[in-house]
């Protein structure tokens, strides 16, 4: 129980709560199945951070009040959970790649579609054509989307301009939605994700241009994250750390796309150089896994891009979670190509389904672990007293039923910072949200 003597400008009652509280840090291994429920359960919010978490007896001995003018919203004893996370988005580009679907039906891989110059390249085409404009404007149709699905945070990175001018145009504009709607954004600089045409053979050459741009980037505050594809044909293990232990050097905490296709150690290259989380991993061998583990990396799984390029092999998470102990997060992935879903929910299906987890490691791996996977633990992810008040209202009373019931969206209202931003499953109509 909390005690406290302020009155709420906001308190929710009548609700299943899901908390993911308690202990330090992203939940590791077994613990990701505790999110500790509070049954009949009352939270209390004021001045967009949670003051009160705890049952209806237990708010009333603890004499939770409203100031006036204040609102009370009955749960109905729905599920209410944390605002969901997503920690690894491409969210800013240009054009979509709905013409590759034929070459995947025809058993082509990604890697062939790469070399035949469609993939990341075309929407590099794309992407440098749009105007800033143009990319702000589809990129706010996706976070509607998010939001909508239960998504209050969201990370997104460049990477789709492999030159200076474009790559700075994805950050400015993911920088300016910030102020434009009601999803946070957290912003990665992924310039070297992939080798430009004009750069064939000269990779290093390309790696040099893009980690001059690191300078510039963290003094306009345009990212605090630097990202690589550490894999067979785009970048090596050697490139990938001396772009990282630069961008490391300059204050960018560190993401790895790695081991996505082959095992090239990318795990084991987060690990050494501690970064806050590898993503992807599907070819990650044991011993990088447990390495990655170990050194308090976040995995980030992203089983909706395996599933959509028929990959023959899924992240090990039953191996994370049960061996290596390791804590697991959930994403999206959504690109043009590779992923084309805003949808976390459907994410949380896969990762029953193909991944093998329980809906309690869903939870924890799109809230707790997912907030930690973008340096934002200590804010968000869960229902703690101090915590950011982002919530999700939830259209059932049982945890299991969102990834059973797949394909439809499950929300019922979504607050960000105490501000209700959905209702009815639908983004509230009431301007620009203000932080």
């Amino acid at each position: 129980m909390n005690k406290l003597n302020a009155s709420m400008d906001l308190i929710i009652v009548n609700a299943r709560l899901a908390t993911l509280a308690g202990g330090e840090g992203p939940k590791r291994g077994q613990e990701m199945k505790n999110v500790r429920y509070v049954e009949d359960g009352v939270l209390g919010i004021r001045e967009g951070r949670i003051q009160f978490v705890g049952s209806r007896m237990e708010a009333q001995a603890a004499g939770v009040t409203a100031v006036t003018g204040a609102q009370t919203w009955d749960a109905k004893g729905r599920l209410v959970t944390p605002g969901l996370v997503d920690p690894h988005t491409h969210l800013v580009h240009g054009g979509s790649r709905e013409n590759e679907l034929a070459m995947k039906q025809a058993g082509k891989a990604y890697l062939e579609i790469l070399a035949a110059g469609g993939g990341i390249l075309s929407t590099v085409r794309s992407t440098r054509a749009a105007s800033e404009e143009e990319l702000l404007e589809q990129a706010a149709v996706s976070l509607r989307r998010m939001l909508e699905q239960g998504a209050t945070t969201v990370e997104a990175k460049s990477g789709y301009g492999l030159d200076r001018d474009t790559e700075l145009k994805q950050l400015r504009v993911a920088k300016q939605l910030n102020s434009r709607q009601p999803v946070e954004l957290v912003s990665t600089f992924l310039g070297p994700h992939a080798i430009p045409t004009d750069y064939k053979g000269r990779a290093d050459e390309f790696l040099d241009e893009m980690t001059t741009l690191l300078d510039e980037i963290r003094e306009q505050g345009l990212a605090e994250f630097a990202d690589i594809f550490c894999e067979e044909g785009v970048f090596s293990v050697e490139q990938s750390r001396r772009f990282l232990e630069a961008a490391k050097a300059k204050g960018f905490g560190l993401k790895i796309h790695a081991d996505e296709i082959e095992s090239l150690g990318g795990a084991e290259l987060a690990a050494e150089l501690g970064a806050v989380s590898a993503d992807h991993l599907p070819a990650s061998s044991p011993a990088g896994l447990k390495a990655l583990a170990d050194a308090g990396v976040v995995a980030v799984l992203l089983p909706g891009t395996s599933w959509n390029l028929r990959a023959k092999q899924h992240a090990k998470a039953r191996y994370l979670i049960d061996e290596a102990q390791a804590a697991v997060a959930l994403a999206t992935d959504y690109n043009p190509g590779s992923c084309p879903t805003e949808s976390l929910q459907l994410i949380m299906a896969f990762a029953v389904n193909l991944l093998g987890m329980t809906p309690e490691e869903v939870l924890t791996a799109v809230t707790r672990n997912a907030a930690y996977a973008i340096g934002r633990g200590d804010v968000i992810g869960s229902l703690e007293v101090g915590k950011q008040a982002d919530i999700c209202i939830w259209n059932t009373t049982q945890l299991a039923y969102i990834p059973y019931h797949f394909g439809v969206n499950h929300i019922a209202a979504v607050f960000k910072k105490g501000v209700p931003v959905v209702r009815d499953g639908k983004m509230v109509e009431e301007g620009e949200v203000k932080r």
